[in-house]
């Protein structure tokens, strides 16, 4: 397979894709997040992650207003599909929040992956602080593997808690990890392996899997970002 960015709807794209074909999902799916009640999670992503009243600096994305039981229901479907897509062994890695941590477990079991732990991204102490309450300084990863994973696979040891803080220079989605972040998560796949991304948005895990050394598959449906991802890998 050559390396792609598709522009379309996972839940379209993935049963197009060969079965048995890739060594490792990767992805930051939409979280449906970002407010304590059902009334602020189905606002606009401006306004729940960019605070409303700042300068929009990135554009929205679609697929993040759902409730609890529609989000679970979303992440069931395309788990199956990326499952029918991965060769045994495979890992699996999903961004999530903490208001979303718990789902998101119970949507990796549900999809039939093996359960494995919890990886942390440290965004550092600048973000978001607030007198009297912890910081929000932490997002996660949900990580599991398709079937067995034996322990002789060709990967390095990953650390539980990886220290990364966004940088402005280094932001192209709303809610866009760092590349650096996403250049240790990749190293998870085994050595010459291939990665899919069906939420590639601005293509930053596509960018990070080609720097070290992995073939890939991006999926991506908002236009902007698709742009924003082709234009990047085209730069690699």
């Amino acid at each position: 397979m050559k390396n792609e960015l598709i522009h379309g709807d996972a839940l379209t794209v993935l049963p197009t894709l060969p079965a048995n074909s890739f060594d490792a999902l990767i992805t930051d799916p939409p979280y449906a997040s970002g407010g304590t009640h059902a009334s602020s999670r189905q606002q606009s992503p401006q306004v729940k992650y960019m605070q409303g009243g700042k300068e929009q600096l990135h554009t929205d994305f679609v697929g993040d207003e759902r409730d609890q039981r529609s989000h679970l229901a979303w992440m069931r479907l395309w788990l199956a599909e990326c499952s029918r897509v991965l060769k045994d062994g495979a890992p699996v890695l999903l961004f999530t929040d903490w208001r979303q941590l718990p789902l998101t477990t119970d949507a990796l079991q549900c999809a039939g992956f093996t359960w494995r732990g919890v990886a942390v991204w440290d965004k550092t102490e600048g973000v978001r602080p607030q007198l009297g309450r912890f910081r929000n300084q932490a997002e996660y990863v949900v990580w599991g593997s398709k079937a067995n994973m034996p322990l002789g696979r060709r990967a390095p040891v990953l650390p539980g808690v990886i220290r990364e803080k966004v940088r402005k220079a280094d932001k192209h989605h709303m809610t866009g990890k760092p590349t650096e972040l996403m250049r240790q998560l990749v190293r998870i796949c085994e050595a010459g392996g291939r990665i899919l991304d069906p939420f590639a948005g601005s293509g930053t895990t596509l960018v990070a899997a080609d720097a070290e050394g992995y073939g890939w598959t991006g999926i991506e449906m908002t236009g902007h970002y698709f742009d924003v991802a082709k234009a990047r890998l085209s730069d690699q």
